[in-house]
């Protein structure tokens, strides 16, 4: 059972992490196992927020891939299309890998493959009108999704994580 923003909750139960901290304290005292509290915690949260927004994709229709190429194409506005490449770039996968997820989508209806002007080698890959309207649908619910889950934290810790997150981020892209 999930726990709801009203539920009080205490600092001073132990979790998953804080067990085997210990565990971990017990068998090698000569280490300090405090980067796990940071780290296992960050691991076993995103863990279960992907079990969460992927149950949302689901219900779409959509694997978390095909969501995700889907809002790439749909953030790229009018008219929708991005070059193979650059499809790949945003999404993170190969090539080859983008070539089947976008196959599954044109069986779908939900994406078309067109030439991109005089250069015939170069493809583009496009919503249709009902790619466009699925990914609009799941990114509603999804947004909603996302907001339930980040509601279970106080309004102030959500914004320290979300800050100390995007300074993680950009010390670990350096």
């Amino acid at each position: 059972m999930r726990p709801t923003p009203e539920e009080p909750r205490g600092d001073d139960r132990l979790d998953h992490v804080d067990r085997i901290q210990e565990e971990w304290r017990r068998e090698r005292p000569d280490l300090d196992p405090a980067p796990q509290g940071v780290i296992g915690r960050v691991h076993r949260v995103a863990q279960a927020l992907t079990r969460e927004l992927t149950a949302v994709y689901a219900q779409h229709g959509l694997s978390e891939a095909e969501f995700d190429l889907l809002a790439s194409l749909r953030r790229a506005g009018p008219p929708f299309a991005l070059p193979a490449g650059d499809l790949a770039a945003h999404t993170m996968v190969t090539t080859g890998g983008l070539t089947k997820r976008v196959d599954r989508l044109i069986e779908r209806g939900l994406v078309e493959r067109e030439e991109a002007g005089e250069d015939r080698r170069r493809r583009l890959v496009r919503l249709t009108g009902a790619g466009r309207a699925a990914i609009d649908a799941a990114f509603t619910a999804h947004l909603a999704n996302e907001q339930r889950l980040v509601d279970l934290l106080p309004a102030e810790d959500a914004a320290a994580i979300a800050r100390a997150l995007r300074r993680w981020a950009l010390a670990l892209d350096e």
